[in-house]
């Protein structure tokens, strides 16, 4: 058995300055790995094409990767990129194989098109008409008709944060294999809501959606489907995909078309009904800054985190954005750890002035945000040079684990109150690994910061004594009343009455 594996994982933010070119994809460098170097770079990590490499190893299967390639949330991915990752797929599968294993994200806008995933697996349904395709999906999927026309299996993560990843490549893999095998004969039924729903509203454990992943489980324990999948939708891509989703697999010899419907229909029905409880209400920013500090004044023993969500790299924010910092330094919180400020800029300034050096900074502010009308405003910072480090940690919590990460160059500024850890790319703090491979120990510290959304929740929920979302600035805004949005499929719930 010949299995094509490969992966083009993008979050695209359409309204994010930050561009997206092929060297974004690359993992510490270079270009996106292939062969040898992709198994080398994902085996045994947490992660859906780990599970196909397992699942093709298992079965003593003959594996082509023509390409892992992922990059962290930003703008559009440049047509030059794509045509790229989807040539090293398409040769692949023009090649021969008896079925394709894809790790996806579900939100990949291109230069030229609003549906990238579409478009790829299309692109191999047009070379192979009767190979099977698994597809695994992130949980911020805009789901269209295309992919699920083109498509043999669909499953997506059920976590946020997503620590599930790995679990939801192998039950994609498991199926595709008893499809292979003459054991299922999968069929799926879908279903999409014009519902734009705010992420900081997705998380199961906040709202409504963990009532329908729980429905979903249990219909999947029972056996009446094979997979069930809720999409919340992820709202900061302007598509005519954009909007709440369900997908649901079922084996056509035991009435799997007719229970996949009825599933489908029952979980979008139940995010529908609860369609309110997906609005974000924020508070202003100096208000919750100030119930952090209150909170820290009393001892807690444990860090209280600020969480700087509207400039999270995590969905394409430039994450140089400084108000949240601004504000926590204005209000004099002592003792607080914050990462990461990219700015590479900053950390050139810090290494050519060593550690222990003073150091006077412009930090930050430095990305323009055309899309919403907003403009860079770096904050001036001073300090003593704490450490530098190559920004290079593995990964030891449940997101992610055991990928290697890369900040590149990486330093800490210790302004007295405040430990800065600023580096050279983008990266969202899911991880303890942030700050404890440049020596910090963010347990031990009075006040953490993260410009984060809900993944930190995978590293650092465990040690925190209170959490306070941070209303800032930036593209990944909760408020959606703020995006000019052109190509929705409207009337959309809340932007339009319905």
């Amino acid at each position: 058995m010949k299995l094509v594996i490969a992966q083009m994982k993008h979050e695209t933010n359409t309204y994010s300055p930050v561009p997206t070119p092929l060297a974004r994809f690359a993992v510490g460098g270079g270009s996106p790995p292939e062969g040898d170097a992709a198994r080398a770079a994902y085996r045994g990590t947490g992660s859906a094409i780990a599970a196909f490499i397992e699942l093709a190893d298992a079965a003593g299967a003959d594996v082509v990767i023509p390409i892992a390639a992922s990059a962290w949330p930003s703008g559009p991915v440049e047509d030059a990129a794509f045509e790229h990752i989807a040539g090293r797929i398409c040769a692949a599968v023009a090649a021969g194989c008896d079925a394709v294993l894809l790790d996806l994200h579900g939100a990949m806008v291109i230069d030229d098109c609003d549906d990238a995933e579409g478009e790829i697996v299309q692109r191999l349904r047009r070379i192979a008409p009767e190979v099977p395709i698994a597809v695994t999906l992130d949980y911020h999927t805009n789901l269209s008709h295309v992919l699920v026309d083109n498509a043999t299996v669909i499953t997506g993560y059920k976590t946020y944060p997503h620590v599930d990843m790995y679990e939801a490549g192998m039950l994609a893999g498991g199926i595709l294999v008893g499809a292979l095998d003459g054991m299922i004969e999968p069929v799926m039924a879908w279903g999409w809501k014009p519902l734009l729903a705010s992420i900081m509203r997705h998380a199961p454990e906040d709202g409504p959606s963990g009532d329908i992943v729980h429905f979903a489980k249990r219909m999947e324990a029972d056996g009446n489907v094979l997979a069930a999948t809720l999409f919340p939708s992820f709202p900061h891509a302007d598509t005519p995909y954009t909007g709440l989703s369900a997908v649901v697999v079922g084996d056509a010899r035991h009435g799997g078309r007719q229970h996949a419907q009825a599933v489908c229909t029952h979980m979008l029905k139940m995010a529908w009904d609860r369609r309110d409880e997906y609005v974000f209400r924020p508070v202003p920013l100096a208000e919750s800054v100030a119930r952090a500090k209150a909170l820290g004044q009393g001892n807690p023993g444990a860090p209280v985190l600020l969480i700087d969500h509207c400039d999270n790299c995590g969905s394409g924010g430039a994450q140089d954005v400084m108000d949240v910092v601004a504000e926590a330094l204005r209000q004099e919180l002592e003792d607080i750890a914050i990462a990461p400020i990219r700015d590479p800029a900053a950390v050139a300034r810090m290494i050519d002035a060593g550690v222990g050096q003073h150091v006077k900074l412009a930090l930050g502010g430095h990305t323009d945000m055309p899309s919403i009308g907003l403009r860079g405003a770096p904050l001036t910072v001073e300090g003593r040079v704490q450490a530098i480090t190559d920004g290079e940690f593995v990964v030891t919590g449940p997101m992610y684990t055991g990928v290697r990460m890369h900040l590149g160059r990486t330093a800490v500024l210790d302004t007295g109150r405040a430990q800065i850890v600023v580096t050279e790319r983008p990266h969202e703090p899911f991880d303890l690994g942030v700050f404890t491979h440049a020596g910090i120990d963010p347990a031990s510290k009075r006040y953490v910061m993260l410009k984060s959304r809900i993944h930190y929740r995978a590293g650092f929920k465990p040690i925190a004594a209170h959490i306070v979302e941070c209303m800032g600035a930036g593209v990944t805004n909760a408020d959606l009343s703020v995006y000019p949005y052109r190509k929705l499929t409207r009337p959309i719930f809340p932007l339009d009455p319905m």
